[in-house]
Formats: structure tokens, sequence, C-alpha cells
């Protein structure tokens, strides 16, 4: 069969998911800081003012040489297209959905809720710092860790001082609350 009457597969190659809500358990607000915010709107600036025009335009130059089956230009960058398509409208999504909340204002700072730096103790002795942050704001590695994550759960409204049940398929684990902060 020619190349011509075959369709290219537009079905997403990575794990990112189209909808946001698939994200979100039903009920459950789409909570962001405003740092979160403003790194999406600037990734979503890139993709449509700088990546997507680079993009098109190699596009474009490729179409003009003729034969697209086997234009690797072409067949790269309508790929490369279809990945910042689908990353745009996930992001568009997304900020819509938002509902910022800025640490800095919460009212009941003796408690944890979201936005709040925390600093725990583990059973073993150690100590962690981690950030309530939103969904997609969470990074691990810089201590930022999902509102929705279980150990975030176990520290929800819990005080300085408190101990908190974490129970996870490994066990239950008592924390212990050390310190909270809301910062920017």
């Amino acid at each position: 069969m020619s190349k011509a009457f075959t369709r290219e597969d537009d079905t997403p190659e990575d794990d990112e998911p189209d909808l946001p809500d698939e994200l979100l358990p039903k009920g459950v607000k789409n909570y962001m800081t405003p740092a979160g915010f403003a790194t999406l709107q600037e990734e979503l600036r890139q993709l449509m003012r700088v990546e997507r025009p680079k993009v098109v335009e190699v596009v474009a130059w490729a179409t003009s040489n003729g034969d697209r089956s086997e234009n690797g230009d072409y067949i790269y960058g309508k790929k490369r297209l279809r990945e910042i398509d689908r990353r745009v409208r996930y992001l568009t999504k997304r900020l819509e959905s938002a509902e910022v909340v800025d640490p800095a204002r919460q009212q009941a700072l003796e408690q944890v809720f979201f936005g709040a730096t925390v600093t725990y103790a583990r059973e073993d002795g150690s100590e962690h710092t981690v950030k309530l942050v939103g969904l997609d704001e969470a990074d691990p590695a810089q201590g930022k860790i999902s509102w929705l994550s279980p150990v975030a759960r176990t520290l929800m409204k819990a005080r300085e001082g408190d101990s908190v049940t974490l129970r996870s398929p490994g066990g239950a684990e008592v924390l212990e609350v050390l310190e909270i902060r809301y910062v920017v």
C-alpha cells in the first residue's frame, strides 16, 4: 500500500495526560502557588512564541522540498508540532482551572495548609523539609511535594510539636512536626 494512504499515528507517545481532570480526584481544586502559576505561564509563552514558530518554519521549508515520505525534517517537524500542541492544550487547561493560593496570605499560620514549608522528623531521627505545592509544581528533589501526596495529607492541619501517623504499604510511621513556615 502506498504511504500516501496511510495515516500518521496521533496517539500520545508520552505519559502526559491530555485532560487535566485525569490528575485530580473529583471535586478537588487545582491549587497552585503564584510561582508555580508563573512558571506554567512562562512555559506556555515559550512554546507559543518561540518553539512552535521555529518548528513551523522548518516544516514549511521541508514541505517546499517536495516528497514528504522520506523527508526527515518534515516527519520529525510534524511529530514535534504534535508534541508542542499537546503540551499547549495541557498547559492551557491547567492554567484555566488553577486556583492560585499565595502562602504569604495564609490565615492559620500555626497549622499546616497548602503552601506551608514543613520540617518534620521521622522515627529514624532524620529530618526532612518539604513545601506543599500544587500538582504541577511538585519536585521531590527540590523538597516540593504535591499537597495531594500521602506525606502532605498526613501533615495537613498538624501543628508544631504534633506527632502524626503516616500510613503506607510498608507500614505505619510516626512523623513529628518540628517547624511550620509560610514563605514565598
